[in-house]
């Protein structure tokens, strides 16, 4: 074999070891970052300060056997900090804005639930590798829903409104004045209700295939007090009912439908004439060797695990993937009818693309 008479460069293999070992850890630590997560151990170390593995453990009504060694594994990860002089465990403000505040712009506490979604579907992901098949996204496990939600939660309360919404050409106005507004693919209707909260004036229609989701977020608009003004149905891209929209949202699922050429040219045909259409897609370079970088990292993986199956489960399954890029994505909205797009502001992990008939 042509490996057994390879030269090994020392210093090469021990610096890949040490990724290798690094990346094996943050593996083995992800399942105790969701088990910190749904117990509330971080938020509760934040929350109170320096403490020893019993007091934590007495916080959260929780073993503090098991408490001990989770605190290990979390200072040896340096997501927690540990005193060895007071045999204290504590939060830096860094680390807590990170894993224990929900409201933070950088929350990631999420991304638990993501990876654990991930493994336990891993037998059909790696039976569609086989096959070429794919695997639907209401065929996943339900941790994937609520941490999809809770995920992408984040943007869009610190972005969407602040930033996203105001780089569109006159659609704040719009809003303020009282539009009709259609969101593609909401999921639990987390960014319908971010918008919906911020401008009462207008009407929102939230639209997904998957009815858990959509039962979940009719739930979510209930406890709100916001029904009235806030209806989800559910009902595919291409099958959406047309009310003259003025302002129509995909957040992060074009590239996980099957035929998205034909979800926005039925979409195009359900607004209104001034209409707009806001894409926020996964942030990607055109050029595969430019998104060799930790975003890109994340979105390959999840690509490959959750959008690609996705899309090849569904009619066309042209399967864009989440690093599909602008170019890409360009054509598919030119081939759906519209003539004029643009990228109207970007964040490290979002394009935030306009299209107009």
């Amino acid at each position: 074999m042509a490996l057994q008479n390879a030269t090994i460069d020392p210093d090469k293999l021990n610096a890949f070891m040490g990724k290798m070992l690094s990346d094996v850890g943050a593996a083995m630590n992800a399942s105790l970052l969701l088990i910190g997560d749904k117990l509330g151990l971080y938020k509760a170390l934040a929350e109170a300060g320096p403490m020893t593995s019993q007091q934590l453990a007495e916080k959260t009504g929780t073993s503090e056997r098991y408490i001990r060694e989770w605190l290990a594994a979390q200072a040896a990860s340096d997501y927690v900090v540990y005193d060895p002089g007071t045999g204290h465990f504590s939060m830096q403000p860094e680390q807590a804005a990170v894993f224990a505040d929900e409201d933070s712009p950088v929350f990631l506490g999420a991304v638990g639930d993501l990876v654990a979604a991930t493994l336990r579907d891993e037998p059909a992901i790696a039976d569609a590798f086989r096959t070429g098949k794919g695997v639907g996204w209401d065929k996943r496990d339900k941790c994937l829903f609520c941490g999809t939600a809770r995920f992408f939660r984040t943007a869009y309360r610190h972005h969407l409104v602040q930033e996203w919404l105001p780089a569109l050409e006159g659609v704040m106005e719009k809003l303020e004045q009282g539009a009709t507004v259609a969101d593609i693919g909401c999921g639990h209707g987390v960014s319908t209700m971010i918008m919906a909260r911020a401008f009462p004036n207008s009407r929102f229609y939230g639209f997904d295939y998957h009815p858990g989701s959509i039962d979940d977020a009719r739930s979510a608009a209930e406890a709100a007090g916001m029904a009235d003004r806030v209806t989800f149905e559910v009902s595919t891209a291409k099958t959406v009912p047309a009310r003259g929209y003025d302002l129509v949202c995909f957040f992060d699922c074009l590239h996980d439908m099957g035929d998205p050429v034909g979800a926005m040219r039925h979409v195009r045909s359900t607004m209104a004439p001034e209409g707009t259409c806001m894409l926020v897609e996964p942030f990607a370079n055109d050029r595969l060797e430019d998104n060799f970088n930790p975003v890109g990292r994340v979105y390959y993986a999840a690509s490959t695990v959750i959008c690609t199956p996705a899309s090849l489960d569904q009619e066309v399954g042209l399967a864009l993937g989440a690093q599909a890029g602008e170019a890409r994505l360009r054509k598919v909205a030119n081939e759906a009818g519209f003539t004029r797009f643009r990228r109207a502001t970007e964040t490290p992990f979002n394009l935030i693309l306009e299209a107009r008939p």
